[in-house]
């Protein structure tokens, strides 16, 4: 979780995200982590600025040879 996407937007200052949304995404990936346990998997999941925990992370497990990653579209004003 990027605590970026937890502030308020620039133009309104309203946040991005809000209560039920935030609910949402805690339920899906309490979920998804269920879900992956079922399956003999397991979900690493993070707080933090994703260029320092994806870093970290690395660092940590040493044989990393591809990360997939994408970027949140950010909407013209």
């Amino acid at each position: 979780f990027d605590p970026r996407h937890y502030l308020g937007t620039h133009c309104y200052g309203f946040p991005k995200t809000g209560p039920h949304r935030l609910r949402f995404l805690l339920e899906s990936v309490k979920d998804l982590r269920e879900t992956l346990k079922k399956k003999g998997s397991t979900l690493v999941v993070r707080k933090g600025k994703p260029e320092d925990v994806v870093r970290d992370l690395i660092t940590q497990l040493g044989s990393v040879s591809a990360v997939a990653f994408h970027e949140e579209v950010r909407e013209m004003l």
